[in-house]
């Protein structure tokens, strides 16, 4: 390498054309490629000061992002931006955007989406399904227990409002 630091600035500048990368990623990725570790810290620390580089940003857009689309909880969102490279504390107040409601309320989606899908099933059943895909994302046991059950009591109760088409008389509709 002739001009490490210039074969740094490319690496990073190319990289940060597609998506927002943290500074552990592109260090992970300087590093890969063999750039001398002294012109990665000079080019990352030169990008982190002009703004190019900003891992409180990223993670409160990673935050926002998983959280609105994914329904990920807190403890998730913070596994996957320590995953990232980004600072505890940066990450810890990205996560803190994310209230209680919030948490709840996509929680409440994620079930209220799966719930139809489950009418066949018996309710210990459906519960345990639904319990699985919310801890997976990180939600803890009391809130997605109280979420189910509040989906299931709520289709339950609108099955028995509707009756089924099977139980219906059909000489009784005839004219």
């Amino acid at each position: 390498m002739a001009d490490p630091e210039s074969v740094a600035r490319g690496i990073c500048l190319r990289a940060l054309t597609g998506t927002p990368k943290t500074r552990q990623q592109l260090a992970d990725l300087l590093a890969k490629k063999g750039v001398p570790e002294e012109a990665a810290e000079a080019v990352l620390d030169r990008y982190t000061e002009v703004g190019l580089i900003d891992d409180a940003a990223y993670a409160r857009a990673w935050v926002s992002s998983r959280q609105a689309g994914r329904g990920l909880a807190r403890r998730a969102l913070s596994s996957e931006l320590r995953a990232k490279g980004v600072d505890a504390e940066v990450a810890a107040a990205a996560v803190d955007t994310v209230d209680d409601e919030d948490e709840r309320a996509a929680a409440q989606r994620l079930v209220e989406r799966k719930v139809p899908g489950m009418r066949r099933l018996d309710r210990a059943t459906a519960t345990r399904r639904l319990m699985g895909m919310l801890a997976r994302k990180g939600y803890n046991g009391g809130m997605a227990a109280a979420v189910i059950r509040e989906a299931l009591d709520s289709a339950a109760a609108d099955d028995a409002a509707v009756p089924e088409f099977d139980d219906l008389d059909e000489d009784a509709l005839l004219p």
